[in-house]
């Protein structure tokens, strides 16, 4: 039986202890603060990251270099026979097709399949997790791909903003819609579909935006999911940007909202953060992919 390896980026929020429980690589994405070159975890921990965000720096996101990903390629490759690359969703971020075409060369044809799994954060989490699970069930990498690419449409998550400053230097919102928002206390609920991350709500305060984070899922479980849901097919999410504390209080809402049920939660990605900033928490759910 071929061994099947999985190599995701930190775009998935994992650390390096989570990782290396699942037995996952990880490629450290790269950040340009102040235009000076970081590598998550690698050289820049979260605690600077947040740190630099909240100074002002300038932070922006990066591709990784086509030697980079190379690199962990052929360090996966020295181990497994195929590898499964699952870098963050094509539709928000150009890495996916980046890695498509390394992987369409004579070097890694057959040995690197890229996923268009669709997520980001806690879903990517998930989506990894799935892919364990069916590869520990007998599918070959291939099918694995499929079956991934299949279920990428369902998925989501609403993540409630704090402050709109972030939102307003990545160019989402004008500096006068930004200064109106702060001055009226608006919260922005944003919602993380496969392709892009919009706006959906403008809440005046977090506790209704928290508020109506929960409702929005309970209504999506209610329609979009809901024969999902029966089957029992659904898994809860959540993230946080947030500090320790109030992550832990948006944990006990959400077991309050939804009783008995069990909750992936994880770090929002840095990535996602230099648009939401501090402090953001988000709710959604991800489809088990059936074979």
């Amino acid at each position: 039986m071929s061994r099947i390896g999985i190599v995701t980026d930190s775009h998935s929020g994992l650390s390096s202890d989570q990782a290396a429980q699942l037995g996952v690589m990880v490629l450290p994405m790269p950040f340009y603060i102040d235009e000076v070159c970081f590598y998550e975890e690698s050289t820049l921990s979260r605690e600077d990251f947040f740190a630099k965000l909240e100074s002002g720096a300038a932070v922006s996101t990066s591709q990784p270099s086509p030697a980079d990903v190379e690199d962990i390629w052929n360090r996966a490759l020295a181990e497994y026979d195929q590898i499964l690359y699952m870098p963050i969703s094509s539709g928000l971020s150009g890495s996916f097709l980046a890695a498509a075409g390394l992987a369409a060369g004579d070097k890694y044809a057959g040995r690197v399949l890229v996923v268009d799994h669709g997520r980001v954060s806690t879903p990517l989490v998930r989506s990894i997790l799935d892919a364990l699970d069916l590869l520990r069930a007998g599918h070959t990498a291939e099918e694995t791909k499929q079956i991934l690419e299949a279920a990428r449409d369902e998925m989501v998550i609403y993540l409630g903003v704090q402050t709109l400053e972030y939102l307003k230097k990545g160019g989402r919102i004008t500096p006068a819609t930004a200064a109106l928002g702060t001055l009226l206390n608006v919260k922005p609920v944003l919602r993380l579909d496969t392709e892009k991350l919009d706006a959906v709500r403008k809440c005046h305060g977090f506790i209704k935006a928290k508020h109506f984070m929960i409702e929005a899922l309970k209504q999506d479980l209610e329609t979009r999911f809901r024969l999902q849901d029966e089957a029992g097919q659904v898994h809860l999410l959540a993230a946080s940007s947030a500090a320790p504390e109030e992550t832990a209080q948006w944990l006990d809402q959400i077991r309050e909202a939804f009783p008995g049920r069990e909750i992936l939660s994880g770090n929002l990605s840095m990535g996602i953060c230099c648009h939401t900033g501090p402090g953001a928490l988000g709710i959604g759910c991800s489809c088990s992919p059936r074979p």
